[in-house]
């Protein structure tokens, strides 16, 4: 995923990169094929990128543990400044590069953001059920026969607080 900046003249440019997740360097649970597509802004020394991915991914469900497939989108935005030297930077959204560099490689970048992406709870749809607490049945499929109003022996000390 290399972009070319050597002879891009102020302005802005689309490119699109299609591919295998494979080959960004992204194991399970990314399946599918990931499509990027890229806004870039040249204007003299300075570069603007902004960036949007979707690839899709095999994902377990937290609630019921079936597992699903979900397309994600990971986006951001990068800052490329052409300087006549390389810097360090505290900042992870500012790149400093030699002012005669001729390309940009944002594989990385892509493949960060996506593992980001993933979302920290997973579920196979927002109104899912989940399961049972005391058969294990898996509630989106059917309601068990379990008595939910039954209260289990080590919270009936409880109860009594609430009568005081």
């Amino acid at each position: 995923m290399i972009i070319k900046i050597s002879n891009l003249s102020d302005g802005s440019y689309n490119y699109e990169f299609e591919g295998e997740a494979a080959e960004i360097e992204l194991s399970v649970p990314y399946t599918g094929r990931y499509k990027t597509n890229l806004e870039l802004s040249k204007l003299q020394d300075q570069i603007i990128l902004d960036s949007e991915t979707r690839i899709k991914v095999e994902l377990v469900c937290d609630r019921c543990g079936e597992e699903y497939d979900q397309v994600i989108k990971s986006e951001y935005k990068m800052v490329y400044l052409l300087r006549g030297t390389e810097e360090e930077n505290e900042s992870i959204d500012i790149v400093y590069l030699n002012a005669d560099a001729d390309k940009i490689n944002i594989k990385d970048d892509v493949r960060d953001y996506a593992l980001l992406a993933i979302p920290m709870k997973k579920l196979c749809n927002k109104d899912c059920k989940g399961l049972c607490y005391k058969c294990g049945k898996n509630l989106n499929k059917g309601t068990c026969e379990c008595n939910q109003n039954e209260i289990d022996d080590r919270w009936k000390p409880l109860l009594k607080i609430n009568k005081l």
